[in-house]
This record gives structure tokens, C-alpha cells and sequence, in this order.
């Protein structure tokens, strides 16, 4: 079984920062790539950025410039640096890892919360 933990949500106000972090554990060969989604009440879960192993990165157009994603394999961790944050960036941030080319796990998430 693999288990993903997330950490680093909360309250922040328009034009802040917060950092997520998500370390992955459990029966793991190899982590073909670790990202972020999002989902916003009443709104499907969207990408919100990935990174792969070879360091390639996708970002939703709408953070673009103001999140940034980063992996650190050794701890099999994924984190997302959010700047400049907009309430429309409130949000339940979720942490994925594909897994061995054949799966796609989740972590429960981490609410985010972008108001004055």
C-alpha cells in the first residue's frame, strides 16, 4: 500500500504566501511523476502542476508565475510553493504520485483558504 500525507494548508490573505508540502510512503518501486490538484466548491477537480522524474513541469495557466512545484526523490516528497495567492485559489489541495506506470494515488487533502 502506498500513503501520501499533505501538509501546509490554512487561512491566508490576498497577495500571501503558503508552502505544500506531501511525502509519499509505503510499498513504492518507482514515482514516475507527483503533482498537485485542486478542487473548489461546486467545481471539478483540475491540475493545478506536476513535475515528472526527468524534471519536466505543467502548470494550470492560472498559476502560472505565481506557484512553483519542486520534488525531493530522496524523501519521495512533492511541494508546491504558492505566492501572490487570490481567493480564487481557495481551494482542497490534493498531492498525487503515478506510481510504477500503473497508478495514480491520492492523499486526502489540505484546505487552503485565500481571505481577508
Amino acid at each position: 500500500q502506498v500513503q501520501l500525507v499533505e501538509s501546509g494548508g490554512g487561512l491566508v490573505q490576498p497577495g500571501g504566501s503558503l508552502t505544500l508540502s506531501c511525502v509519499a510512503s509505503g510499498s513504492i518501486s518507482s514515482i514516475n511523476a507527483m503533482g498537485w490538484f485542486r478542487q473548489a466548491p461546486g467545481k471539478e477537480r483540475e491540475l493545478v502542476a506536476r513535475m515528472a522524474n526527468g524534471g519536466g513541469t505543467n502548470y494550470q495557466d492560472t498559476v502560472k508565475g505565481r506557484f512553483t512545484i519542486s520534488r525531493d526523490g530522496a524523501k519521495n516528497a512533492v511541494y508546491l510553493q504558492m505566492n501572490s495567492l487570490k481567493p480564487e485559489d481557495t481551494a482542497v489541495y490534493y498531492c498525487y504520485a503515478f506510481i510504477d506506470y500503473t497508478r495514480r494515488y491520492w492523499g486526502h487533502g489540505t484546505q487552503v483558504t485565500v481571505s481577508s
